[in-house]
């Protein structure tokens, strides 16, 4: 039987690192995952094995196992490039770690808006912004903001086409469906499933 989700303890299963992030109402973090300093908006999930740093997460969000989301940098304007220059304790009992390093790290942040599809083994790289309800391909390497209902693909990401016209686009925007309460959603169900976008905008006056 599947696990039920719940509105007030997000579902993480075995074998994630969990560090400074904060969760939504029904969201999952697949096995062996690692979130940290991120937040996960209602509804959001991440698949097996996703690395997600420093990124707020959109509701709605679905992202595929074996994502890297908000990879952190090395310094590669010093001498070296390795991490004894912030993880200094590591190495040295009289050396501190750089926490000028982490809070720059920290503050660079990414954004995955909502209902965004993030795709198998897809890299998002920081200070990127993916628009409400954009796909990024399979193994994708994502550097430059995505607009909404686009869809991008390659090494770097290029756009392949938007989903939708572009009016449709701008409908689903402003009905906004995702910030829908979960009554309401529920009683929608039957039409997300069975509505091809612009019957259910025409339906929800979208």
């Amino acid at each position: 039987m599947a696990p039920r989700l719940s509105a007030e303890t997000p579902l993480i299963h075995a074998g994630c690192l969990i560090g400074n992030a904060t969760f939504g109402a029904y969201c999952e973090v697949g096995e062996g995952s690692r979130v940290l300093n991120s937040r996960f908006e209602d509804y959001a999930y991440c698949d097996r094995l996703s690395d997600i740093a420093n990124t707020s997460v959109g509701k709605f969000a679905n992202i595929a196992a074996m994502t890297r989301i908000g990879p952190t940098d090395h310094p590669y304007e010093h001498a070296s490039l390795h991490h004894f220059l912030y993880r200094s304790s590591y190495y040295w009992d009289d050396a501190e770690d750089d926490p000028a390093h982490f809070a720059t790290r920290a503050a660079r942040r990414t954004v995955i808006g909502p209902d965004v599809w993030i795709g198998h083994g897809a890299i998002i790289k920081p200070e990127v912004t993916i628009g409400a309800g954009a796909i990024v391909a399979s193994g994708a390497v994502v550097t430059r903001d995505v607009p909404p209902y686009m869809i991008v693909a390659g090494l770097p990401a290029a756009t392949l086409r938007p989903r939708f016209a572009s009016t449709i686009a701008e409908r689903l925007m402003a009905l906004a469906w995702w910030d829908w309460d979960h009554a309401a959603l529920r009683d929608a169900l039957d039409d997300f499933r069975g509505l091809k976008a612009e019957a259910f905008l025409e339906k929800y006056r979208g």
